[in-house]
C-alpha cells in the first residue's frame, strides 16, 4: 500500500482507543492526514481514574491526560473537539458533523465506545441530583453535589464494579452509600460467589449498605424527599442518585452507514468492519477471540489500545491480527484487584490465600483442566503467573495449586 500525504485517515472518539490509534498511525508511517473527532470538548484524558482518584480529588485537579496538547500538534493530529458527528456515508467516504462541516476520509476508525444505560424507571426524568458517570463532566457533579449535600445520603443502582468504585470513592468524600442492586449478589455477572462476597464484606466493613435484590421501580418526591422505591416495597431515602446499571454500545453511526452490527460493530481479526476502509476498536467492536474462540465485545482500556495498534498498522499495510488475553482492574478502598481471562463457563475453583500475608488472595477459573481466569487480590504475582499459564493453556497441578504452604511458582503448578 502506498502512503501518500494526500490520504486521510479520520477517528470518531477520542478516547483511549482513538488517541492511540492516532498516534500509532504516526509511528506506522502514516503520511496523510489524521482528524481525531470528539463531542467532549475537554483534551482526552483517562476514563478509568474518573471513578477512582479522580472523584475523590479537589475541585482543582485536573483529570490526567492521555498525551499533552503539544503531542497532538508535534504528530501533526488534528483535534477536533466538542463537536458531533451526525452521520458518515460509507459510499462516498464523508464524515459529517453538526457545526455543518462534510469531511472527506480515505481510511476510517470508528471509536465511538459506549454510554451509560438509564433504565426505564418511573420518575428517574424529574429526579434532582441523578447523575451517570462516564465523563470528566459527570465526576464534577457528582463530587459538587455530594460536597454541598447537607445529608449526603447517596443511593447507587447497580452493583457492579462502576457502582462499586463509585460507592468507595464517595464513602471516602464522607457520604453516607447505599448500593441497590437487582441480582441476588454483587458483580454476579462478571464474578464468582466466592468474590460478591469479598466485595460485599468489604465494603460493609468500610460503612457501605449493601442490599441485594432490590429492583427499583420508581423514584418519588414525597414531602420535598426524594425516595427510591423497590418492587419489594423497601425504601430508600437519596439526596444523590447514581445510576450504574451498564452501558449502550455507541453503534448508531455504523447501523445508519450500513455496517454490520450485532453485539457492536462486527470486526474481522485486522479490526476491519463490513466495509474494508472502516476499521471499528474498543468498546463498540464485536469480535473474535481466538484464545477462548468465542465472539465478545470488551470494555476495557486493554482491548481499546490493543485494537488501535492493530488497525493502524493494517491501515498502514501490514499484515497482523488480534489475538490479545482479555484483562481488566478495579480500585475499591485499599483493595486492587486484577483480572485476567474470561471465566465465562467455569466448572471448578479454587481460592488460594496466601499464608504470608493475609490481604492477598486469588482465585482461579477452570473448566475441567484448562485454566480460564485469574482474580488477584492485592497479588500481582499471581496476576502475572496466571496471564503466562492460560496465554499458554498450560496444564495445573490444581493439588498443588490449592496447597497453600507451597510457593506460588511455575515450577509448583507443574
Amino acid at each position: 500500500m502506498s502512503l501518500t500525504v494526500e490520504q486521510t485517515c479520520i477517528i470518531i472518539g477520542a478516547s483511549h482507543g482513538g488517541v492511540s490509534a492516532a498516534f500509532a498511525l504516526r509511528k506506522e508511517g502514516w503520511q496523510g492526514s489524521i482528524l481525531l473527532i470528539d463531542s467532549d470538548p475537554c483534551l482526552p484524558y483517562h476514563r478509568p481514574p474518573l471513578s477512582k482518584a479522580y472523584l475523590t480529588s479537589s475541585d482543582n485537579v485536573q483529570p490526567q491526560i492521555i498525551k499533552p496538547e503539544a503531542s497532538y500538534e508535534k504528530n501533526n493530529i488534528t483535534l477536533k473537539l466538542g463537536v458531533l458527528v451526525t452521520n458518515f456515508d460509507k459510499e462516498n467516504q464523508v464524515v459529517s458533523l453538526n457545526n455543518g462541516e462534510a469531511l472527506n476520509y480515505d481510511k476510517l476508525i470508528i471509536a465511538t465506545g459506549a454510554r451509560p444505560f438509564i433504565p426505564p424507571i418511573t420518575g428517574i426524568e424529574q429526579a434532582k441530583n441523578l447523575f451517570a458517570l462516564r465523563t470528566q463532566a459527570d465526576v464534577e457533579q457528582i463530587r459538587e453535589a455530594v460536597t454541598h449535600s447537607k445529608h449526603k445520603r447517596v443511593v447507587i443502582i447497580g452493583g457492579g464494579y462502576i457502582g462499586l468504585e463509585t460507592a468507595a470513592s464517595i464513602k471516602k468524600l464522607g457520604g453516607e452509600v447505599t448500593v441497590l442492586e437487582r441480582e441476588s449478589r454483587l458483580l454476579a455477572r462478571v464474578t464468582s460467589p466466592e468474590m460478591s462476597d469479598y466485595f460485599k464484606q468489604l465494603h460493609i466493613s468500610n460503612g457501605v449498605t449493601i442490599e441485594t435484590n432490590q429492583n427499583v421501580k420508581s423514584i418519588q418526591n414525597i414531602d420535598g424527599t426524594q425516595v427510591v422505591c423497590c418492587e419489594n416495597e423497601q425504601t430508600f431515602t437519596a439526596d444523590i442518585i447514581i445510576v450504574g446499571v451498564g452501558i449502550r454500545v455507541n453503534q448508531e453511526l455504523a447501523q445508519q452507514a450500513g455496517l454490520t452490527v450485532e453485539n457492536g460493530i462486527t470486526v474481522n481479526e485486522q479490526c476491519q468492519t463490513s466495509n474494508e476502509n472502516i476499521f471499528a476498536i474498543g468498546d463498540c467492536a464485536y469480535h473474535h477471540n481466538k484464545h477462548y474462540d468465542r465472539w465478545l465485545r470488551l470494555e476495557s482500556v486493554q482491548n481499546a489500545v490493543d485494537q488501535a495498534k492493530i488497525s493502524a498498522a493494517v491501515i498502514c499495510g501490514k499484515d497482523v491480527s488480534y489475538d490479545a488475553l482479555p484483562w481488566f482492574w478495579s480500585d475499591q478502598f485499599d483493595v486492587k484487584l486484577q483480572m485476567v481471562g474470561l471465566a465465562t463457563g467455569y466448572d471448578d475453583v479454587i481460592i488460594r490465600k496466601e499464608v504470608e500475608e493475609a490481604s492477598k488472595f486469588s482465585v482461579w477459573y477452570f473448566k475441567g483442566a484448562e485454566l480460564l481466569a485469574v482474580d488477584a487480590i492485592n497479588h500481582a504475582k499471581a496476576y502475572v503467573l496466571g496471564t503466562k499459564l492460560i496465554k499458554n493453556k498450560t496444564v495445573i497441578n490444581k493439588t498443588q495449586l490449592a496447597n497453600e504452604e507451597l510457593p506460588l511458582s511455575i515450577d509448583n503448578l507443574t
